[in-house]
């Protein structure tokens, strides 16, 4: 199998090297090069429409990483961005007093949410998470945090913890997805000490596969957490308005005291929530502090409220499965072809392909092939992180897809000469 010819991307690194001179390590977070691969990826995009996107030398793609997850829609979805557009001209949206599009937006979570009973609205899903763990501490009158899944960059969840004292992640404690016997036992030790147990309903481990809940993996979780007192929060920030409109607590049929929804419920506009009990959420008016000079900014809730609307009068979510499942059979079909160690884990919305580790450390190399491969055929995921299905994806960019995935696999079986 041929190699596919390299990106022109000069245009990129130009602006990179002038961006390390202006901001630290020239772009930060998950957007860094070095959690792509280097020389081979585009730093900087100019813009997208859909499903694709044009960096800033000329190069087109088929996006899979959806903005890291909001992107539920599309890139440019024109009905949301006009309601947007339209508030803005219309009546403005950053105010000293709040609108009036929060109450609607809570009434519309209320209906869509199991365990939606009163909401608080923030920007990114750190406010969120970092918003829940405090309600769930003054609810319960206790400290500490049993948590499994990754829950955004503030001190008390981060993994890198470079600038953080030991005592502000202290008292918070770490369990595997799907490991019942390890909460259970953190639970033994400092159930009574224990304010919340935070988790993502759904696996998505940084750099590994993903996992589905074992049968009675949640329901056990919210046993432990009804024994000892303790406050369940599901980190449904990527989950919720992607997995089901309700999230995977919906699709789960597990109902826990609090909920952290953000990324897809706005198609890109930033918006975060807290929502659950009413009993629990109290606590935020009666005992803490959460304020914000943005957070009460309606240009999110007016993206919300459009574009949950269109999710429901367009029946988007059953439209991405149906087709993510049709893509996800096709890519296992490529996978079974080719003895080359590649997994494919997830669910048709969002999915993941990783390579099973080796001895000989061969299996690094056989991912940064891939998805080099890949990447110069114009399909766009990440080596580390899953993808994503949106709205706009359609029959024909994921048949153009499988076909980039079976190529890039057959060069991998011939690379490595896998008989």
């Amino acid at each position: 199998m041929k190699e596919a010819k390299k990106l022109n991307i000069s245009r990129s690194l130009e602006l990179f090297e002038q961006a390390k001179q202006l901001v630290p390590g020239g772009v930060l977070g998950a957007r860094k090069p070095s959690d792509f691969i280097e020389g081979e990826y585009p730093i900087f995009l100019e813009y997208g429409k859909g499903c694709r996107l044009i960096d800033v030398d000329g190069n087109e793609y088929i996006d899979f990483l959806c903005g890291y997850g909001p992107i539920i829609l599309g890139y440019r979805e024109e009905e949301v961005d006009e309601a947007v557009a339209k508030q803005i001209r219309d009546k403005g949206f950053c105010f000293t007093l709040t609108q009036r599009y929060q109450n609607e937006l809570a009434q519309k979570l209320t209906e869509l949410v199991p365990c939606s009973e009163m909401s608080i609205f923030l920007k990114t899903g750190s406010d969120a998470t970092t918003a829940s763990i405090r309600i769930a501490r003054a609810y319960t009158n206790r400290i500490k945090v049993m948590r499994c899944g990754y829950h955004g960059w503030h001190d008390w969840c981060v993994e890198m913890k470079g600038g953080i004292p030991q005592k502000f992640y202290e008292d918070v404690y770490e369990f595997r997805y799907n490991n019942l016997d390890q909460l259970e036992d953190l639970m033994k030790q400092h159930g009574d000490q224990t304010a919340a147990i935070i988790m993502t309903p759904f696996g998505h481990p940084l750099h590994q596969k993903m996992e589905e809940p074992k049968p009675g993996f949640l329901q056990g979780v919210r046993q432990l957490a009804d024994k000892y007192g303790a406050v369940l929060i599901f980190d449904e920030i990527r989950t919720c308005f992607r997995l089901r409109l309700g999230g995977a607590q919906e699709l789960y049929g597990v109902t826990p005291d609090l909920a952290v929804l953000g990324k897809g419920m706005a198609n890109g506009y930033a918006i975060s929530v807290v929502t659950g009990k009413k009993d629990v959420m109290m606590a935020a008016a009666q005992k803490l502090f959460i304020s914000s000079t943005f957070f009460p900014n309606s240009d999110g809730f007016i993206a919300a409220l459009k574009t949950i609307e269109i999710l429901q009068r367009d029946h988007v979510l059953p439209k991405i499965w149906e087709r993510g499942n049709r893509f996800l059979k096709k890519i296992q079909e490529i996978i079974n072809k080719y003895p080359v160690g590649a997994e494919l884990s997830g669910v048709a919305p969002m999915f993941f392909i990783t390579f099973k580790r080796d001895q000989g450390e061969t299996h690094r190399g056989r991912r940064d092939d891939f998805y080099t491969q890949l990447i110069r055929r114009g399909i766009f995921f990440a080596p580390h992180h899953h993808g994503y299905i949106n709205y706009r994806h359609t029959d024909q960019d994921l048949d153009i897809t499988a076909n980039a995935i079976d190529e890039a696999m057959a060069y991998l079986n011939e690379k490595y000469k896998v008989d």
